[in-house]
């Protein structure tokens, strides 16, 4: 088990719009979870993102009704369990804090939306016909992870590593992301992705998009004047 716990990349500003979104996430999974197990399963189906229903332009649950397209919203703020929602809110954590840095609240909170509807995308293009709900938020999540290796390659990653024994490690957040990334497609082109629950595609998806749009706007707005801090780190600030 490879999980990454904190960083070393410093910021300027109190993250709110990320403490926002880790609490709305946390809280929809608590509302939804306190109802039973029942309740829980219609709410995934009614708020989750069913890609044949966008495909086909059908409802599968008319007892549900829910717009296909508020579900590409609504699917990012569900999860599937505790384990589920406790990892993504980490990872929320500690790559969110750095890319709101960059961005600014309002700039940050739509890059975060446009990458989970990256991640649906591609998703829903290898998988048109698929019926099981697509939910939480790692496919946003994905997306700062993307933008954070831009930024902050560099950065220290202290991970914890549980294998026949248990060992924190710091390693730098390039090769941390790279095999994070590389897991990813390697479970996307076994031709299962969505096995286990996890839909590793829409992690591709979100992933490639935030690296995409960071490293155009890196090259033709540059990385705008930030504080340094240390040797290694630096914090951007965006000029557009």
């Amino acid at each position: 088990m490879f999980i990454p716990i904190r960083d070393d990349a410093p910021t300027v500003c109190t993250p709110y719009v990320t403490i926002g979104l880790i609490a709305i996430n946390s809280l929809v999974f608590l509302f939804s979870y306190m109802q039973g197990i029942n309740s829980f399963n219609l709410m995934t189906f009614q708020f989750g993102f069913i890609p044949f229903e966008l495909t086909q332009a059908v409802e599968l649950t008319p007892q549900l009704p829910a717009s296909t397209y508020l579900t590409m919203f609504t699917s990012m703020f569900m999860h599937g369990g505790w384990m589920h929602l406790i990892g993504n809110m980490l990872f929320l954590w500690i790559f969110g804090n750095n890319i709101e840095d960059y961005f600014g609240p309002i700039k940050f909170i739509i890059f975060y939306l446009a990458s989970g509807l990256a991640a649906i995308a591609l998703f829903t293009l290898f998988g048109p016909n698929l019926q099981i709900p697509l939910v939480g938020a790692s496919g946003a999540i994905a997306g700062l992870m993307g933008s954070y290796m831009i930024l902050h390659p560099k950065a220290k990653i202290t991970v914890l590593i549980v294998y026949f024994f248990i060992q924190f490690v710091h390693l730098p957040a390039k090769v941390v992301i790279g095999i994070w990334f590389a897991i990813q497609l390697f479970m996307s082109f076994t031709g299962n992705s969505s096995g286990g629950g996890t839909a590793y595609l829409a992690h591709v998806g979100g992933f490639i998009f935030g690296w995409l749009v960071l490293k155009f706007l890196v090259k033709f707005f540059g990385r705008g004047g930030g504080s340094s801090r240390g040797n290694r780190q630096r914090v951007y600030r965006m000029n557009w």
